[in-house]
């Protein structure tokens, strides 16, 4: 069967108000070779608009970590700095950021997105949780013996992200202050808005938001291996942990997992950071592209992930 071609995969997805199929689209990037190839907006929305990153950010936590690492202040390996941990006996006193990353650590936590269902993930983001979102989370009992079991959890990446906070005693201002040093002014991600709660922590697992073209930038970050202008940003071989799979238990139905990095949504040896409802910034080495698409399509997920393959699949 022939590909569709991209002009029509652009015009299904852009039809307004919305495609029956894929929802709503609002911008997509696609950056090939370092360039800008290909740019396109809704009706409303723009260059200069930003987006939601929702778990998309947990990529950027990653990447703030392997600033860490790269610094000598970080070491995945060891035991997290969870203060919720530290009694004696506590048997989460021996995870490690590594089994963070991975979604891999065993605590209890419900990521489910509907109000009508029990949900840790809407009770830490906007109920009872949300002054102190890591809190919330590291006092989660554990459900399954650290590293035996994989399941998805925003409360996970909270957690990191205060792991990261005290290893620079930096919160709130100060914390930003470094991720603009870091991460957003060397890739001239001037966009960038990432959101707090009420303890300082960067709300690592949903809120960082950011233009079309800026979250480009990020995944060309990854795509060059952690090297922009020359200058290396995160440490050699974090790209790689990224997209090194995370074992997980059997019937798990969704897309492999690495390390807070999503693997293959576009082909073998893709790596995307998505996000709820639509928003997705995918790697894809052996095309020397990426591609961002934001929208608002929680319901036509995998419709949107097909769609996103096959237009990667046009560059091939």
């Amino acid at each position: 069967m022939a590909k569709p071609p991209l002009a029509k995969l652009l015009a299904d997805a852009f039809l307004e108000p919305s495609s029956e199929a894929l929802g709503e689209t609002h911008a997509l990037v696609i950056v090939q070779g370092g360039k800008l190839i290909l740019e396109r907006y809704a009706d409303g929305y723009g260059p200069d608009a930003t987006y939601p990153s929702w778990s998309m950010a947990k990529s950027m936590t990653q990447a703030l970590a392997g600033m860490l690492v790269l610094d000598g202040k970080l070491d995945i390996h060891a035991p997290a700095d969870v203060p919720e941990w530290s009694a004696a006996g506590d048997p989460r006193g021996a995870l490690t950021l590594d089994l963070l990353l991975r979604m891999s650590s065993g605590l209890a936590f419900v990521e489910d997105y509907s109000p009508d269902n029990p949900s840790d993930v809407i009770a830490m983001l906007f109920g009872e949780g949300q002054d102190d979102v890591a809190h919330y989370a590291a006092d989660k009992p554990l459900a399954h013996a650290p590293g035996s079991f994989w399941a998805y959890s925003s409360g996970t990446t909270n957690i990191v992200s205060r792991c990261l906070s005290r290893a620079i005693d930096a919160y709130g201002p100060d914390f930003e202050a470094f991720m603009r040093a870091r991460l957003f002014e060397p890739l001239g991600m001037t966009s960038a808005t990432p959101k707090f709660d009420a303890a300082g922590t960067f709300i690592g697992s949903s809120y960082c938001f950011c233009s079309a073209r800026d979250f480009a930038r990020f995944g060309l970050l990854y795509l060059r291996d952690g090297v922009w202008d020359g200058k290396r940003l995160l440490p050699e071989g974090w790209v790689d942990y990224a997209r090194t799979p995370t074992p997980r238990q059997s019937g798990v139905e969704d897309l492999p997992y690495g390390a807070h990095w999503w693997m293959d949504i576009a082909g073998p040896g893709s790596f995307s950071a998505n996000g709820y409802e639509g928003q997705f910034t995918i790697v894809v080495p052996d095309l020397d592209l990426v591609m961002v698409r934001h929208g608002k399509s929680e319901a036509m997920k995998d419709n949107v992930r097909a769609w996103l393959k096959a237009v990667v699949d046009c560059f091939r």
